[in-house]
């Protein structure tokens, strides 16, 4: 079980480079702006728990857009090991799939674990998307999915 979670997990890595590539493509061809969304989801964050983030302002301000960043990595490594565990738990089957199958599931995976809390928390609400708002976010997953797939299959050989 352990390598198959290791596998999983640095499936989610390389599948997590692939997310930041695309979306930080996105960015420079459209010349759109980051989301504030994973600031937003820090700052909820820790005001539910009563934890503060120490700092003056821009120390502050700093220290929440880095959580932010690591809490993305922290996804796409976790919807890998959870790839892993499935996969174990099941004899293999999931790397049986075509990657374009496993693929859309690993996607779908990552999509909830990113915006799942987000649309709990009130920070945004995937119903008021745009195609372009869309567009943005499915992209980057899609590109996240297949490369954890091809990733985890290729190891898991």
């Amino acid at each position: 079980m352990l390598r198959r979670l290791l596998q999983g997990a640095a499936a989610g890595a390389a599948g997590t480079t692939a997310l930041n590539a695309l979306t930080y493509l996105d960015m420079a061809l459209r010349g759109r702006p980051t989301s504030s969304t994973p600031e937003q989801t820090v700052e909820k964050m820790s005001s539910s728990v009563g934890v503060g983030i120490p700092g003056d302002d821009d120390t502050r301000a700093n220290r929440v857009q880095g959580i932010g960043a690591l809490m993305g990595l922290a996804t796409g490594v976790l919807v890998g090991a959870a790839l892993g565990a499935v996969d174990e738990a099941t004899g293999g089957a999931l790397r049986r799939l075509p990657p374009s199958v496993l693929g859309t599931g690993v996607a779908t995976g990552a999509l909830v674990g990113a915006n799942g809390p987000m649309a709990v928390m009130g920070i945004s609400d995937p119903r008021t998307w745009s195609a372009s708002d869309w567009a943005s976010d499915l992209v980057p997953h899609a590109g996240y999915g297949l490369v954890t797939a091809l990733a985890y299959s290729a190891m898991a050989d």
